[in-house]
């Protein structure tokens, strides 16, 4: 039989734990610090990154990224979003400045929002009495202008009226300070305009006007390609 040896126990195993040096305490303080100070110096620095990356957001354009933010486009106007890669908002020769042009973009957006219903309302209704039907707009102004001149002359200057009365309004309210671009004071509804709901009515109607002015132009066009109608060329589109 296999002798078995008697083993002996062994002595619990201790973990001796040396104290530290103080030079090991004194090269781990001189770690840590130069450590805090490193993350001192790169904080301030990525802040001062992101700082530079805002203020340099807000000098871009908002409609136009890659362009600057225009300077007379503070923001102040109903419906400033930064928009003229032109810089006609720069201009201020021969009395055309920004006010004169919010005032002539307000004018042409009225204009073109009333040009379209009143599109929809003669290929619907018809024209006036007395006045010559065409198939289109654009082939009826130019048979009204043949068959009956005295009306577009008369048009002509009813236009060059209002446009005179207009002309001095944008004069005086610029030189005064005293009157908003488009604002002739028209409140036939006698709404109770508040700061906040003027607001919002301002920029609906820049918006509309803005969107009438292309859908007005497009109009044109097309119907000077395919001398059809509005609605007949809104029907064509779906066959």
């Amino acid at each position: 039989r296999p002798r078995i040896r008697d083993r002996q126990p062994r002595a619990p195993f201790r973990l001796r734990l040396s104290p530290p040096r103080l030079s090991t305490m004194i090269r781990a303080l001189v770690a840590l610090s130069l450590v805090a100070s490193s993350v001192a110096f790169v904080v301030p620095a990525t802040r001062g990154a992101a700082a530079r990356s805002v203020s340099m957001s807000s000098e871009m354009s908002a409609s136009v990224p890659f362009l600057k933010k225009p300077a007379n486009l503070d923001g102040s106007l109903a419906g400033d979003v930064g928009f003229d890669p032109l810089g006609l908002s720069d201009v201020s020769e021969v009395g055309i400045d920004l006010y004169w042009f919010r005032e002539a973009e307000l004018k042409h957006g009225r204009i073109a929002m009333m040009a379209f219903l009143g599109a929809i309302f003669t290929e619907t209704f018809g024209p006036l009495p007395g006045m010559p039907t065409a198939g289109c707009a654009v082939d009826q102004f130019w048979k009204v202008y043949e068959e009956k001149p005295g009306a577009i002359f008369a048009m002509v200057i009813a236009i060059s009226i209002l446009e005179a009365i207009s002309g001095v309004a944008i004069t005086k309210g610029r030189e005064l300070g005293v009157r908003a671009p488009g604002d002739y004071s028209f409140n036939p509804a006698r709404l109770a305009l508040t700061k906040e709901t003027r607001a919002e009515l301002e920029l609906k109607e820049v918006k509309n006007g803005r969107l009438a002015m292309w859908a007005a132009a497009g109009m044109l066009m097309q119907e000077s390609i395919t001398h059809e109608g509005l609605i007949a060329n809104f029907n064509a589109a779906f066959q």
